[in-house]
C-alpha cells in the first residue's frame, strides 16, 4: 500500500479558455495547461513518484503523461476517477450560449444536489469517487503514487473523504499530499493548493 499520495487536478484546458461547461466534456490541455504541467513536475521533484493513476479524460491523461515522463513511471487509467457528468445538456456548451438557450438549467446546476437530465447525481459521483480512492489507498503500489483527476474529485476528497469542508477555489494543476498515518490519512504538504490547513 502507498504511504504517500499526491492528488493533482489537471492543467488548464481548451474548454476553460473557451468558457465551456466541462464535466464529462472531453477537452485537451491548452498551451498554458501544458506549461503548467511542466512546472508542476518540477514542483514535485522532491517526491519519488513511482506510479500515476489517472482519469481517462484527455486533460487528465495529458497531465498524467507529463508527470510520468518526468519521473519515468507507469500510468494506470481508472475510469472511476473521471469527472462528474453533472452538466447534462449543457456539457461542452459555452456558458454564453447555455445562458441564452437554457437559463433554467444554468441556474439549476449551481446547486450540486440538483441533477440535470442525463447527468450523474452528486451522490452517485461521490460514491464512485470514494470507492476509487479507497481502492488506490489499498492498492499494492510503491511507496508514493500520484492521482490525476478533476476539481470534482478534489471536492469529494476534502468534503466527503477527509471531512475537511469545502474547497472554494481549485486552481489548474493544484495538488495536495496525503500521508498514511496509523489507520488513516492526514494532509501533508498543501502548498500546491495555495493555502494550508
Amino acid at each position: 500500500m502507498p504511504d504517500r499520495l499526491i492528488f493533482i487536478r489537471h492543467g488548464e484546458t481548451t474548454g476553460d479558455v473557451e468558457d465551456r461547461y466541462g464535466g464529462s466534456y472531453d477537452d485537451a490541455l491548452s498551451a498554458e495547461g501544458e506549461a503548467q504541467v511542466n512546472l508542476l513536475a518540477e514542483a514535485l521533484e522532491d517526491y519519488d513518484i513511482e506510479t500515476v493513476f489517472t482519469s481517462p479524460l484527455t486533460r487528465a491523461q495529458q497531465t498524467a503523461e507529463g508527470i510520468s515522463s518526468h519521473f519515468g513511471c507507469p500510468v494506470h487509467l481508472m475510469d472511476d476517477l473521471r469527472e462528474r457528468a453533472q452538466y447534462g445538456p449543457l456539457t461542452g456548451m459555452t456558458k454564453t450560449d447555455a445562458k441564452a438557450l437554457h437559463p433554467d438549467l444554468v441556474e439549476a446546476v449551481k446547486d450540486r444536489n440538483n441533477t440535470l437530465p442525463g447527468a450523474e447525481s452528486y451522490a452517485e459521483a461521490s460514491a464512485r469517487t470514494q470507492a476509487a480512492v479507497a481502492n488506490i489507498m489499498a492498492y499494492d503500489t510503491p511507496e508514493c503514487a500520484a492521482v490525476v483527476w478533476h476539481g470534482g474529485g478534489m471536492r469529494v476528497l476534502f468534503r466527503d473523504i477527509l471531512s475537511l469542508g469545502e474547497l472554494h477555489s481549485i486552481g489548474d494543476c493544484c495538488w495536495v499530499e496525503l500521508i498514511r498515518e496509523g489507520g488513516g490519512w492526514r494532509v501533508g504538504d498543501s502548498s500546491g493548493l495555495g493555502f494550508s490547513f
